[in-house]
């Protein structure tokens, strides 16, 4: 499954490189992008287990990024 998601308040492109890297790394995700212009996240997981890896993208971003969000 692939979704997108807005993100907010993420500071600067070399910390959505950073982000991006690091939730590339969470195991069920297949394939993360984030677009620092558009402040948007693509995330794509087996459907199956989607919400799981979603809850874990959310409490690493905010782990990384204390001020970015990921509106779900």
């Amino acid at each position: 499954m692939r979704k997108v998601f807005k993100l907010d308040e993420i500071d600067c492109a070399v910390c959505a490189g950073k982000l991006e890297d690091a939730i590339k790394k969470l195991d069920g995700v297949e394939d993360a992008k984030i677009n620092f212009l558009t402040q948007k996240l693509t995330l794509v997981a087996d459907d199956a287990d989607f919400d799981t890896v979603l809850d874990a993208v959310v409490k690493l971003t905010a782990s990384i990024e204390p001020d970015c969000e990921i509106l779900v």
